[in-house]
C-alpha cells in the first residue's frame, strides 16, 4: 500500500509540474502558439503576466523534479490564489462559471506539496539522503 501511495504522489507531482510549466512556456516562450492577440499577445517583460509565466515555467520545472518543493509550492499556491481572485472570480461566483477550476486545483495541489513535501521520489529526497550520509566536518573546538 505504501508503494502505491508513493507512486500516486509521484505521478501527481510530475503531472502537475509538467502541466504548470507548459502554461508558463506558453506565456514566456510562445509555446503552443503563445497567448492569442485578443488576450494581449506576448506579454512585456516584467509585466504581471510575464512574471506569472516565469513563476509557472520555472516553478513547474522545480515541482516536476521535486526540487525546493515546499517553498516553491507555497509561492505557486499563492500565485494561483491571486490568479483566481484577480482574473476568474470577478466574472462569476463559482469556478465552474468563471472557468477558474484549473487555478483552484493547482492552488490546492501546490498547498498539499507545500505541507507534505515532494514525496520519496524527488531531488529533495536524494539531496537529503546525501546530506545525512555525509561525514561530519572536522571541528577543532570539540576536542576535549
Amino acid at each position: 500500500m505504501e508503494r502505491t501511495k508513493a507512486i500516486t504522489f509521484f505521478l501527481l507531482r510530475v503531472v502537475s509540474g509538467l502541466l504548470f510549466l507548459q502554461a508558463g512556456g506558453m506565456k514566456i516562450f510562445d509555446w503552443f502558439g503563445g497567448i492569442p492577440a485578443e488576450f494581449g499577445g506576448h506579454p512585456a517583460m516584467w509585466s504581471q503576466t510575464w512574471t506569472g509565466g516565469v513563476l509557472e515555467f520555472y516553478g513547474g520545472v522545480a515541482i516536476l523534479l521535486g526540487l525546493c518543493t515546499r517553498p516553491v509550492a507555497f509561492v505557486l499556491s499563492g500565485e494561483m490564489a491571486v490568479a483566481y481572485f484577480q482574473f476568474h472570480q470577478p466574472n462569476e461566483s463559482w469556478p465552474i462559471q468563471n472557468h477558474g477550476e484549473p487555478a483552484v486545483l493547482f492552488c490546492f495541489i501546490f498547498l498539499l506539496f507545500s505541507a507534505t513535501g515532494p514525496g520519496a521520489w524527488s531531488l529533495d529526497e536524494i539531496l537529503a539522503k546525501r546530506r545525512a550520509a555525509a561525514p561530519e566536518p572536522y571541528n577543532s573546538v570539540d576536542l576535549e
